[in-house]
């Protein structure tokens, strides 16, 4: 049986992740709260600030960048977008 969260992204429960998705005190807090499918959100949002940002993830500032953003993400504060980004439309 999947283990499940009161996920703070989606203001409702659902499954959890199955491992710390980041080293330390972020991770863990990650991993008690945030469900599977926010963690998706997450990673595509964060592939648009890399590729968009053009992100070397070899640079420690762009990693540190990343993880604050990835908390800003989560549990609140203003998330960047990448300049020019339009969201799509609903269809």
């Amino acid at each position: 049986m999947p283990r499940t969260v009161q996920c703070q992204y989606l203001k409702k429960e659902a499954d959890g992740l199955e491992y710390l998705p980041y080293p330390g005190e972020l991770g863990k807090r990650i991993y008690d709260n945030i469900s599977k499918e926010a963690f998706e959100l997450w990673k595509r949002h964060q592939t648009m600030l890399v590729n968009e940002n053009r992100l070397n993830l070899a640079d420690a500032r762009a990693r540190q960048y990343l993880a604050r953003q990835m908390e800003q993400f989560f549990f609140g504060g203003a998330v960047e977008q990448p300049a020019g980004y339009v969201p799509p439309s609903p269809t």
